[in-house]
């Protein structure tokens, strides 16, 4: 893949008197707004061979000529890291992200994580913003995530994340029996005091999410999550606002809940459970090229099945009269 790009646009009459960093973004859209207002203002992207400012106004038929090259951001460093990948083509890649990898590169955390591994897996990603990261998992939680490979699929994945087309759903553990399933429709903002933390805050972005019961066990609710906004910690936020904490949450369920009456097992298996019981178990999207529907869905992590196995366990035990 060449890493220069040489593209030209005639600017229609309907689109003059317009701002050229507002059209250029109709006209280039396989790139970001903010990438296009840089590589104006540094002359990379000129109007009839001169150079125009972001806000200046067209008035149409002029000819825009983007010349530049892609440049690596970051110094992050490709790292051999294995990667579950559950789907590839030239436009994405989807994975099966474990527990315990961190997904971009951040104080404390500059390697080891899955930025570096997929510099490792394909080097052409170093040109694309984030090394195509277009949403992200908590280090702890488990599932699928969709990577793109090209600056065009980037704009594309952004777009449905943002207009709530991508479809993600996220199966979880909570403490608690839940009556019945709902919506929780709390925005979410900065912690106000634990800045590592996120919190329901009436100043917060607005976050939505639809959960439903898939088993009641007598302490506990296996439950399916699925998102409209994708907020940070949002699932985890949401649940305990409400009362039903995830299980193995540190940051939001303080410490574990062990309710009278459980067998030694699911005692012992709570206590062990050391991350979110969160896995992101389906994602759907239309795919930047081909603009077909697709879907992929991913197992439950093992330890994940395991906790659902002594919960079943303990559930019988308790029909039984332990």
């Amino acid at each position: 893949m060449s890493n220069q790009i040489h593209q030209t646009a005639e600017v229609p009459h309907e689109l003059g008197n317009k701002r050229l960093d507002q059209v250029a973004a109709q006209l280039f859209p396989d790139f970001s707004r903010s990438r296009l207002q840089q590589w104006i203002k540094e002359g990379q992207l000129t109007v009839d061979g001169d150079v125009w400012r972001g806000r200046d106004k067209l008035v149409g038929g002029e000819t825009l000529t983007l010349e530049t090259e892609l440049e690596a951001e970051g110094d992050w460093q490709p790292e051999d890291i294995p990667l579950d990948i559950i789907y590839e083509d030239d436009h994405i890649l989807v994975i099966n992200k474990p527990a315990g990898l961190v997904v971009h590169p951040a104080a404390g955390n500059q390697t080891g994580t899955l930025l570096n591994a997929l510099l490792h897996h394909d080097p052409e990603l170093a040109n694309i913003p984030r090394a195509g990261i277009v949403h992200r998992l908590d280090k702890d939680t488990t599932g699928l995530m969709v990577v793109a490979k090209t600056l065009k699929a980037q704009g594309h994945l952004v777009a449905q994340l943002q207009d709530r087309s991508m479809g993600r759903e996220y199966e979880a553990v909570v403490q608690g029996v839940m009556t019945g399933g709902g919506t929780v429709d709390q925005p979410i903002g900065r912690h106000g005091t634990q800045r590592t933390k996120m919190a329901v805050n009436p100043l917060g972005k607005d976050a939505i999410t639809h959960y439903r019961v898939l088993h009641k066990f007598p302490t506990h609710t296996y439950i399916r999550c699925k998102l409209e906004t994708g907020r940070t910690h949002q699932i985890r936020v949401h649940m305990a606002h409400i009362a039903h904490p995830l299980v193995g949450d540190a940051a939001y369920a303080g410490r574990t809940r062990l309710t009278k009456g459980i067998t030694p097992e699911l005692r012992n298996t709570l206590q062990q459970f050391r991350r979110q019981a969160l896995h992101a178990r389906q994602l759907g999207l239309i795919h930047p090229a081909s603009e077909e529907y697709c879907e992929w869905e991913v197992e439950l992590p093992e330890d994940f099945e395991q906790l659902l196995d002594v919960l079943a366990f303990d559930e019988e035990e308790h029909h039984a009269g332990f």
